[in-house]
C-alpha cells in the first residue's frame, strides 16, 4: 500500500491569500496525481481566527481597513495586489461588494461539524463558496442565517448547520511556528512554507517529502 503524504493546511476564510494558496494547492496537487497517481496526498484543513476580537456582527469592511493600512491610496494598492494575484490563480475578487469584515468563528465551527458529520465533500464544497460568499458576493459570512443558508446550497442538512451555530465554543488556533503567516502549508509534519506560495513551489515540497520518507516508514 502506498504511504499517503499529508499536507496540513491553516486558513483563514477572511484571507484571500488563503483562496488564493488553496487554488495554487489544488493546481499543484493536479499536477502531481497526473505525474504520479500511485502516490496519494490528504490534505486536512484547519481553521483560524486572523482577527478573533470582531464583534459577532463584524466591523464596517471600508472603515475596518483604512484604519488598518492608514490611508486610501494603501487600500487601493493592497486591493491592486490581491486581485493581480487572485487573477493569475483564476480568481476574481470583488471589493466593491465587500461592506462587513465578518467575524469568521461562526463559519469556522460551521466546517468542522460539517467535517465532523458530513462528508469531505460537503466540506470542501463549503469551504469553496464561503470563499465565493465572502469574496465574490460581498456576504455576510458571520452571520448565522447567511451561513445556513450557503451550507444548504452544498448539501449540508440545515439542522447541522443550525446546531453548529448554536456553539459558542471558541476557535482554537492552531499551533503555529512564531511569525508564521497563512495560509501555512505543513508536509508530513516535517516541514512547512508560510504564504501563497506558487503552484511550483507546493509542488516542489510534495516531491520533496515523496522522495524522503520520514524515518518512522523507512523503519517499517
Amino acid at each position: 500500500m502506498a504511504t499517503v503524504i499529508t499536507i496540513d493546511v491553516t486558513f483563514d476564510l477572511i484571507c484571500p491569500w488563503c483562496w488564493i494558496g488553496k487554488r495554487h494547492l489544488a493546481q499543484a496537487l493536479s499536477q502531481w496525481t497526473q505525474a504520479e497517481p500511485a502516490a496519494p496526498v490528504e490534505v486536512r484543513w484547519h481553521g483560524m481566527q486572523l482577527l478573533p476580537q470582531l464583534p459577532h456582527g463584524g466591523a464596517p469592511y471600508e472603515a475596518f481597513y483604512l484604519n488598518r493600512l492608514g490611508s486610501a491610496q494603501a487600500v487601493q494598492t493592497r486591493q491592486a495586489q490581491v486581485q493581480a494575484a487572485a487573477h493569475g490563480a483564476g480568481l476574481e475578487i470583488n471589493f466593491s461588494a465587500m461592506h462587513v469584515m465578518p467575524n469568521t468563528a461562526r463559519a469556522h465551527r460551521l466546517l468542522t461539524a460539517v467535517l465532523d458529520k458530513g462528508s469531505s465533500a460537503q466540506h470542501a464544497a463549503l469551504m469553496e463558496r464561503l470563499f465565493r460568499a465572502h469574496f465574490v458576493e460581498g456576504a455576510d459570512i458571520g452571520d448565522a442565517p447567511t451561513l445556513v443558508a450557503l451550507a444548504q446550497e452544498c448539501a449540508v442538512d440545515a439542522g447541522l448547520a443550525e446546531r453548529a451555530m448554536a456553539v459558542r465554543k471558541p476557535v482554537e488556533p492552531p499551533d503555529l511556528p512564531p511569525q508564521a503567516g497563512v495560509p501555512h502549508f505543513v508536509f508530513d509534519r516535517r516541514w512547512s512554507l508560510s504564504g501563497a506560495q506558487p503552484p511550483h513551489v507546493l509542488l516542489s515540497a510534495v516531491r520533496r517529502t515523496h522522495a524522503q520518507p520520514s524515518p518512522q516508514e523507512e523503519t517499517r
